[in-house]
């Protein structure tokens, strides 16, 4: 299956405005039937392919289909293993039943602007490493052991970078482009969509046991405001979900490479360990790593042109 974008003219004598990801909904074929068709073949591939897949990673590594009896590797590897097939769902949905390419989920441009990305990684990595990171030690230096396995965690850091790498990208295209997109059909108004996106990110994350140990303040602080709703706003100002993918990836990274709390949604063999979760210290971190990260995303990276989406000739849809 091809898919082209071009820049020009939509009809005869109409003029194209510049297009952003949230109006590549309506691209392809985009009846309200063909999203929910979509969320039932990602739901499917997610939770029950993904999580069948996860049990047969704890079978190998175990000989018992059981999450609690591995180890902190064999946990990563048991969470991570549904992400490449809620990734093929997500994938499914976009191309075989709305009939668009599936860059369409992070820009309407004719590429994705991997620089934009990389903007946003740093702009998150930097303040989430001094504020939350440094920060928490010089708060708490007794908390904290160094992962004296150098050998074991420099075999598991390549591996670990892939797998966050299609997790966090997923979520993304997921949650962020998706989602967004097929709220956008109810009502195109950016409040609303910014909330929808940010109230159905935070339910899936519940379950986590940060959630459950650090309570509401977590639960607002950490999952609805931050990534669910900044994070949804930074991606509806952007016109893309570029900046999105690149913070995702940057914060997952810093808690699963560089500190990690025992008792967290996926516990791993990283750089150092911390001895319990703090939620009021990570809950406050947050109002400070957010506007640094603010200002350096949209002052120190200034978007340009290349930043902006253009108009494409293929956004003509049928229903």
């Amino acid at each position: 299956m091809k898919f082209q974008a071009i820049t020009g003219k939509q009809g005869i004598g109409s003029e194209v405005q510049d297009a952003t990801y949230v109006e590549a909904a309506r691209w392809g074929k985009y009846r309200g039937w063909r999203y929910v068709l979509g969320l039932v073949v990602i739901l499917f591939a997610w939770l029950v392919v993904g999580t069948g897949a996860g049990v047969l990673v704890a079978f190998a590594l175990s000989g018992q289909p059981d999450y609690s009896v591995l180890g902190p590797f064999g946990k990563f590897l048991f969470i991570m293993a549904g992400f490449a097939f809620f990734l093929v769902g997500v994938l499914i949905a976009v191309t075989l039943i709305h009939r668009r390419h599936p860059r369409t989920l992070v820009t309407a441009r004719e590429r994705i602007d991997w620089r934009r990305v990389g903007q946003g990684f740093v702009a998150w990595f930097v303040p989430v490493c001094l504020i939350g990171g440094l920060g928490q030690y010089l708060l708490y230096p007794d908390t904290f052991s160094f992962n004296s396995d150098l050998a074991s965690f420099a075999l598991f850091v390549p591996l670990a970078l892939v797998l966050i790498a299609i997790q966090t990208t997923t979520e993304e295209l997921f949650f962020r482009g998706y989602i967004v997109q097929g709220v956008s059909m109810i009502w195109s108004n950016r409040i609303f969509l910014a909330i929808a996106s940010a109230v159905i990110f935070t339910l899936p994350h519940l379950a986590n046991p940060e959630a459950i140990s650090g309570g509401w303040l977590t639960v607002f602080f950490n999952y609805f405001l931050v990534p669910g709703l900044l994070w949804t706003v930074v991606s509806l100002i952007d016109g893309t979900t570029e900046l999105a993918i690149g913070v995702h990836f940057a914060n997952n990274i810093g808690g699963i490479l560089l500190i990690n709390a025992p008792g967290t949604a996926v516990t791993t063999p990283a750089l150092f360990t911390v001895s319990e979760f703090r939620a009021t210290y990570a809950a406050l971190s947050v109002l400070v790593i957010v506007p640094i990260f603010l200002a350096i995303a949209y002052k120190v990276f200034k978007r340009d042109k290349a930043s902006e989406p253009v108009s494409q000739r293929d956004r003509k849809g049928c229903r």
